[in-house]
């Protein structure tokens, strides 16, 4: 299985490549900006049973880089069974809320980037007619909440993308994923409070990642129990909502 990861080096990437590579069948392409974490994992998943590990060092908020790196990409490894886009940041409600700069940069590094990498990489992926197209988004993307709409709102242009994109690519024989993650345990969450069930820990969303690839799936919430608590979140109505502390 030949495997493209963006943005490798974050815990829930790190956590799906070691899954694949464990399974020793998977060549991995990994692509980041931190030359020695990527150095770092290209090592790590080479032991545990990598059947080759490429590296590209590249700073993803460059969208003029991105072709050399995906045409890298697809030399190594011909064809592409599976690209998972796990780039983004969390950022600070607040200071995008008193910095209209800091909220362009979080729309354009969780939004306009990932854009522009599903299009080039969706165009690629049309041409040999098979594969899998994921894209890690969030349940933050479902309904804009005060404690972090700016994240969410830069999470739901992607999420709305990948829809349409969906059904463009399904008449292709490409399958997009887009995987909305609740609470995880991760170094981009250090500053949470982690207590309760509804945490959960990368190498458990890698398994519904390796799962949801495997079935074919469209879109899934992981832990799948979100689906049901952004169920209900997103038909609160508003009168309400706005009087919630969420």
């Amino acid at each position: 299985m030949n495997i493209l990861i963006i943005g490798a080096t974050s815990a829930i990437a790190t956590a799906t490549a070691r899954l694949y590579a464990q399974q020793h069948k998977a060549s991995l392409f990994l692509v980041g900006r931190n030359a020695e974490a990527l150095a770092t994992l290209q090592q790590d998943l080479t032991v545990r049973g990598a059947q080759k590990v490429d590296v590209a060092v590249t700073d993803l908020n460059q969208i003029d880089q991105y072709d050399e790196w995906i045409n890298q990409a697809f030399t190594a490894m011909t064809s592409i069974d599976l690209v998972l886009i796990a780039h983004g940041v969390l950022g600070d409600q607040a200071e995008c809320e008193a910095d209209v700069n800091a909220m362009l940069t979080m729309l354009h590094t969780n939004g306009t980037t990932s854009l522009a990498m599903l299009t080039l990489l969706a165009n690629r992926m049309q041409q040999q007619r098979c594969g899998t197209l994921a894209f890690i988004s969030s349940v933050a993307a479902d309904r804009g909440r005060p404690s972090n709409y700016v994240y969410g709102a830069s999470k739901a242009v992607v999420t709305t993308f990948m829809q349409g994109l969906r059904a463009r690519m399904a008449k292709h024989g490409v399958n997009v994923l887009t995987i909305k993650p609740g609470f995880v345990d991760t170094p981009m969450t250090a500053a949470f409070d982690k207590n309760g069930p509804l945490w959960a820990q990368p190498e458990d969303i890698a398994k519904g990642i390796a799962k949801a690839v495997s079935k074919g799936k469209g879109e899934i919430y992981l832990p799948w129990f979100w689906r049901i608590i952004m169920g209900i979140i997103i038909h609160i109505p508003d009168v309400i909502f706005k009087k919630l502390n969420l």
